[in-house]
């Protein structure tokens, strides 16, 4: 019986831990009879992602969900339309389920924690490259139990005035939660995307986070989306 064909894919990795790189070098270098990787290089910002794919054609991404403080899963969407055939596999070190529904919706084709196993990785490849999704094992989109965390009935009001946020930026959270980036809101609120550059950075200092994930994550836990 003929052995099935090795798929050559070429791979680019968008990570700003050196450690956990070097992890997925070893992993992508190691023979496994069913890929072979070409590792494209290594970047460690979504502008870096989208240079990359203009200059080299890659088959796979396996990205850092929480790779930049601002556009990290914000970009998602364009990178996919820019490249259809791209299929993108996140890393992460939560598996909190709003984060991870956030995370799809932005158009990752898979999603894994950082945790996961060699052989978890290579069979999420697989699942993805055959046009599928994968969900990591650990991973679950099953919200916890109202109660157990922040407080879901919090009305909007009680949210704005215990942080101090004004109304236009609860508008903003709103459509951060919905992982747009800055010049999609910006076109939805008729303002400029530095306006909502400055609206985020404030919402970030109020709440006392320093990434958009964080602020997705805020956003469901307070039924802002």
């Amino acid at each position: 019986m003929t052995a099935p064909a090795v798929k050559s894919l070429n791979v680019l990795i968008a990570d700003g831990h050196p450690i956990f790189v070097e992890g997925l070098r070893n992993v992508l270098s190691v023979p496994n009879g069913r890929f072979l990787f070409q590792l494209k290089g290594v970047v460690q910002s979504p502008s870096a992602i989208a240079d990359m794919l203009s200059r080299s054609p890659i088959d796979v991404l396996l990205m850092d969900m929480n790779l930049s403080d601002n556009d990290g899963l914000s970009q998602l969407p364009y990178l996919k339309k820019a490249n259809p055939n791209l299929r993108i596999l996140l890393f992460t070190y939560s598996d909190d389920a709003r984060l991870v529904k956030a995370a799809f919706r932005a158009g990752c084709d898979g999603l894994l924690l950082k945790s996961t196993s060699r052989d978890e990785l290579i069979r999420a490849v697989e699942e993805v490259v055959a046009g599928k999704t994968y969900l990591g094992k650990g991973v679950s989109l099953t919200e916890s139990i109202p109660g157990m965390g922040a407080d879901t009935a919090l009305p909007e009001s009680r949210f704005a005035r215990k942080y101090g946020l004004t109304r236009r930026e609860i508008e903003v959270m709103r459509y951060i939660g919905q992982v747009l980036n800055n010049k999609d809101i910006a076109a939805k609120l008729f303002i400029s995307d530095q306006t909502v550059s400055v609206h985020r950075k404030n919402i970030m200092r109020k709440l006392r986070v320093n990434n958009t994930a964080s602020l997705i994550k805020i956003a469901f836990e307070n039924n802002l989306v």
